[in-house]
């Protein structure tokens, strides 16, 4: 049973939550991820944060590792507010590949 919380652990070690920090934050640990070795990291993102994963995955192509391939996936979740009622929240995927 350790070695299916293990693989757990690593399938999401190369996912970044983009929130509210400096993009640049972002993009350190994008490439600090593919610098140990990972061939993929995922940069996802929610509501108001969806501009700035946009803007690290284009500083990560543009001015770090040009050779990478992305893909992405947009969606919409439904988070309950504060009032108990439920809103649509955009959502981006953003997969960066070797």
């Amino acid at each position: 049973m350790a070695e299916k919380t293990e693989e757990k652990v690593k399938a999401d070690d190369n996912v970044i939550f983009v929130g509210k920090k400096p993009t640049m934050s972002y993009v350190l640990a994008v490439i600090t991820q593919f610098s140990e070795g990972v061939k993929e990291v995922h940069i996802k993102a929610r509501g108001k944060s969806i501009s700035r994963a946009v803007d690290v995955a284009e500083v990560v192509r543009n001015r770090f590792i040009s050779d990478v391939k992305r893909e992405i996936e947009i969606g919409t979740e439904k988070v309950k507010g504060e009032d108990g009622s439920e809103i649509n929240v955009s959502t981006i995927d953003i997969t960066l590949k070797k």
